[in-house]
């Protein structure tokens, strides 16, 4: 019995967020040792580490077109939204875009492989 894998072509909107994603993550390391961060608390630079470190990993799956990496990516920021909130950082910004990836990469979750 042979399985025919048909590949699903990445639409440009994923593409576009996964290349606008990767950038992000290459400005965040630099971030990371800046004295800006680190005047915001000792714990943070690391948190900001893991945060980059993690919406890297959910770029890659999203360019991957992975069903893992939206779920993840979404539940992160939920996370990251709270973080925010309770250090008094939040505003309207820290949402709106990663809700523009939220929608864009739930509206292509059914094209998406687990």
């Amino acid at each position: 019995m042979s399985e025919s894998i048909e590949k699903v072509k990445r639409p440009t909107s994923i593409t576009v967020i996964c290349v606008i994603g990767f950038l992000g993550a290459l400005i965040a390391v630099p971030l990371i040792f800046s004295p800006i961060v680190q005047q915001i608390g000792p714990w943070y630079p690391p948190y900001l580490g893991f945060s980059s470190f993690v919406g890297l990993v959910c770029m890659i799956g999203l360019w991957m077109m992975k069903k893992w990496a939206a779920y993840t990516y979404t539940g992160f920021v939920a996370i990251n939204q709270v973080v925010l909130l309770a250090m008094g950082m939040w505003n309207v910004i820290a949402l709106i875009i990663p809700a523009i990836v939220i929608f864009f990469a739930l509206k292509h979750v059914s094209k998406m492989s687990a």
